[in-house]
């Protein structure tokens, strides 16, 4: 029987005989001969049937085809520079349909993003699209293996936890058994307790949970974060160092595997970073913004969505940088497990990192002296009760550490150039979007 081959691979065969399967993308029956576009999950080909004596069935059979109908089609392989798609073509000499496509197709390239969510696997029988999700798979790969390399160990963390791992205001409450539980907001406790569990460096690419109802092109009830922690750190200075190299292997992976298909796709350039990212504190990131004639409605010192851009542009234009570091915020907007200047308790040794405008990571170094950690628990008015099973991690000694935990679709979304989550996710969750 003959084997199938994948339409990328049919290029590096000679003329003859090969089999391929996938699905009707065009037809276009004309009097004398048919052609039909076959796509499979590497690429599309051009299959072509001279209308001739003792080939009606299977012009019958092409006749009737629906966009997205599923096909076996065995025939004659031979290249034709005339053909665009790759410059070869397949005339049929036996054609089989695996499964039926309905005639009417729900969305159309022109429909919303709510409705193409709605039918996500037509939606996703795109190159675009096919593409999009084979950069991610890079990407990820690309991380994984640098921290492989760096022997950092791949840990999975629950995503139920029995108290908050952050703050109480997102969180998803869920009945577990008798009781309840939450669903986690990131890994970030047991990413410590790795910690103090002597693993030294270790990392998840896993799911995790807001309880967030923001509607904008950033937000997600659950995505997939990518976190990392490290032992025996100066500062926050080294986890931001990891970070940018981690960044730059994985945007390097990507160029170097789908670079040219993107700009033909996406016409959108994959620009690796060519000098340092730099680092500015927040406060005077906000004094640079302001005065670019941004100004800053709230109150909280922190940096908004319309500073995040501004930003990014001086970045850009002043460093010739895509991504710049801001760093030691102010301890009033960071979690209590931050750790705090020695000589300004009032600033932490954190940071987020702007890519193209848009925040895309927290990262910082944690308070690992327990009477620290619980002076801070307390600064913030919590109960250290509740935090009870955190606090056994630093009581029986604990080393400096310090991570970061960043979006993933947000980089893929900011990568592409993509005006949104929805369409860089595979299957997006937000307030309104529980289906498919």
């Amino acid at each position: 029987m003959t084997e199938r081959t994948l339409i990328n691979a049919l290029a590096a065969l000679e003329n003859g005989p090969v089999k391929i399967q996938g699905w009707v993308d065009t037809v276009r029956d004309q009097k004398k001969v048919q052609f039909v576009v076959l796509r499979d999950e590497t690429g599309a080909c051009q299959l072509v049937n001279p209308r001739s004596e003792g080939r009606e069935e299977i012009s019958d059979t092409i006749s009737n085809l629906a966009q997205g109908t599923m096909l076996t089609i065995e025939g004659d392989l031979k290249m034709d520079e005339r053909v665009k798609l790759g410059g070869l073509e397949v005339k049929i000499s036996s054609i089989k349909v695996e499964s039926e496509a309905n005639p009417e197709t729900p969305i159309a390239d022109d429909s919303s993003i709510d409705k193409r969510l709605d039918w996500r696997f037509l939606d996703l029988r795109t190159e675009r699209n096919n593409l999009m999700f084979r950069a991610q798979t890079t990407m990820t790969h690309a991380m994984r293996n640098y921290w492989y390399d760096r022997d950092y160990i791949e840990i999975f963390t629950p995503k139920f936890m029995a108290t908050a791992s952050e703050s109480n205001a997102e969180l998803f409450k869920v009945e577990y058994f008798d009781g309840v539980a939450y669903l986690a907001q990131s890994p970030q406790f047991f990413k410590q307790m790795a910690q103090s569990a002597g693993f030294g460096k270790a990392f998840e690419i896993g799911p995790a949970f807001r309880a967030d109802p923001s509607f904008t092109s950033r937000h997600a009830t659950e995505f997939t974060s990518v976190d990392a922690e490290i032992s025996w750190i100066e500062s926050h200075a080294d986890v931001m160092d990891m970070q940018e190299e981690l960044i730059r292997t994985a945007l390097g992976a990507v160029k170097e595997r789908f670079g040219e298909d993107i700009k033909r796709v996406f016409d959108v350039e994959i620009n690796l970073p060519e000098n340092p990212f730099p680092r500015v504190p927040l406060l005077e990131a906000r004094e640079i913004v302001e005065s670019r004639g941004h100004k800053f409605e709230r109150q909280d010192l922190d940096m908004d969505p319309e500073g995040e851009r501004e930003i990014g542009r001086w970045a850009l234009e002043e460093h010739g940088s895509e991504f710049v570091f801001l760093t030691d915020y102010p301890a009033s907007i960071r979690p209590f497990y931050h750790m705090r200047h020695e000589n300004d308790a009032s600033l932490t040794k954190s940071y987020d990192l702007v890519w193209n405008g848009v925040e895309i990571s927290t990262g910082a170094q944690r308070e690992h002296r327990i009477e620290q950690l619980t002076a801070q628990i307390a600064d913030k008015g919590m109960d250290a009760k509740a935090l009870d099973f955190y606090l056994d991690f630093f009581r029986y000694g604990a080393p400096p550490h310090g991570g970061f935990g960043m979006g993933l679709s947000r980089m893929l979304m900011l990568m592409l150039h993509q005006p949104n989550l929805r369409e860089v996710t595979y299957l997006f969750r937000g307030p309104n979007r529980l289906q498919p």
